[in-house]
């Protein structure tokens, strides 16, 4: 053994057995395998598992790249903090796509610049939002953009974003 050397730093190279890189896609599996009936998202009356969360986010990557959204592509979301928003952290990135979350505070033209900016093929906004994102939508003169209403039992009102 050479001089300065520890005996436990001897042969302990990171490796599958003591080292595991934790991403956000490892964790969430490894949150519905560990933890599956575990509250991952509790939101005034919906309350769902890590099980329930894993399968709603693999159901969104699936419908994402079933649109032909994979890597290089932009999927940008304008909500507050719903479950949704949670989910498409998680989402997003099981499709391959980059995510761009979109501050809510931000007037109709910045937004419109933003999804131009980040040619965004797909647009996800809750619908305490949708005439602020509707107007943008407009400015950004991007027929080809996908424009999902997400549905939140908990607002009241909202006519949709697509137009």
């Amino acid at each position: 053994m050479m001089a300065g050397t520890n005996i436990y730093d001897i042969g302990l190279d990171p490796n599958p057995a003591n080292f595991v890189q934790l991403s956000p896609l490892s964790f969430i599996a490894r949150a519905a395998a560990i933890y599956p009936d575990l509250d991952a998202v509790s939101y005034g009356a919906i309350r769902r598992s890590w099980a329930e969360t894993y399968v709603r986010t693999r159901r969104i990557a699936s419908a994402l790249a079933a649109r032909g959204i994979g890597p290089g592509d932009t999927v940008s979301i304008v909500a507050a903090n719903i479950p949704e928003m949670f989910e498409a952290h998680f989402a997003i990135p099981m499709s391959g796509a980059v995510l761009n979350t979109i501050n809510t505070r931000l007037d109709p033209e910045a937004i419109a610049f933003i999804l131009n900016h980040a040619e965004t093929r797909v647009l996800l906004v809750d619908p305490e939002f949708a005439e602020p994102v509707a107007r943008a939508v407009r400015m950004a003169g991007r027929p080809d953009m996908l424009v999902v209403d997400i549905e939140d039992p908990s607002f009241e009102g909202g006519a949709g974003s697509a137009g």
